[in-house]
């Protein structure tokens, strides 16, 4: 068994992000700004806010949370698009009325929205990103190769088959309306699952020596757990995440990226000599 680790990758990622944060504080004078506006009280979210705060303290990207009711979103979101300090936004998820998800997600100005939530999205979306990211770093190559992704989420599975199509690669999907999920995973050279759905994927699914990446994240019995059964870690033969630190380390890695990408577009969008920060 070989583990694809993202926790490797993502030091050496964010050693060059730092980098270019570094540059542009400089050269431009531009001091990158993620907002995160929070409208749910959990446990799991404050983990969230504690990891992706910590990271931009330790690239040089300063992280404000607006920690809100839901009924003053739309507002916020309006006052971060208008402030040029601010290159980013992300609307933490879960909303406590998830029935206003899209009207305030989209909501986002279209260059801040580095979570691409919005249905204007500019940016690739963090996970999938991570994904094709981890693949990389490890020399997975996926031209000829037959990918199976198994789910079809707004956040991860529907994003990704975009990308992955728009690259030329041959990528099925199984979703609730496939009649032989087992038929469909077996071909599957390539199988990333990001359904949610603790062991879903067994080790029956999956062919002789292939690639398997779980982006699947769940609660069950208070752990953090991923899309495949335990019996897949018991075949040796397959190039795989390992249960924790797979695509994780490098979706906030990506994220910070598009924060990154953000603030350098409104660098160069700035007038020559202009301080991009002031108000």
């Amino acid at each position: 068994m070989k583990l694809l680790s993202g926790r490797d990758l993502a030091d050496y990622i964010k050693e060059r992000q730092a980098g270019q944060v570094r540059a542009l504080r400089q050269a431009h004078h531009v001091e990158p700004k993620l907002a995160i506006v929070v409208t749910i009280e959990h446990p799991a979210i404050d983990v969230y806010m504690r990891l992706k705060s910590r990271y931009g303290a330790d690239i040089l990207i300063d992280v404000e949370v607006h920690r809100i009711e839901q009924s003053e979103a739309l507002q916020t979101i309006a006052d971060l698009n208008a402030d040029p300090a601010v290159h980013g936004i992300i609307v933490q998820l879960p909303l406590q009325n998830p029935a206003q998800t899209d009207e305030i997600v989209d909501s986002v100005a279209p260059d801040k929205d580095v979570d691409a939530l919005g249905a204007q999205a500019i940016y690739d979306p963090a996970t999938p990103l991570a994904i094709l990211w981890l693949l990389a770093g490890y020399n997975v190559d996926l031209r000829g190769k037959k990918v199976v992704l198994v789910g079809r989420g707004k956040l991860v599975g529907a994003p990704l088959e975009r990308m992955l199509l728009a690259s030329g690669v041959n990528v099925e999907v199984v979703d609730s309306k496939t009649v032989d999920t087992k038929a469909v995973v077996l071909s599957g050279d390539v199988i990333i699952t990001a359904t949610g759905k603790p062991g879903l994927v067994t080790a029956d699914m999956i062919k002789q020596g292939a690639v398997v990446v779980d982006a699947g994240v769940a609660g069950e019995q208070g752990k953090t757990v991923g899309d495949l059964a335990e019996d897949v870690y018991q075949r040796d033969d397959l190039i795989i995440t390992p249960t924790k630190g797979g695509v994780g380390p490098l979706t906030i890695c990506a994220l910070f990226e598009n924060v990154i990408r953000a603030a350098r577009a409104h660098a160069d969008a700035a007038p020559d000599g202009a301080n991009a920060t002031e108000a």
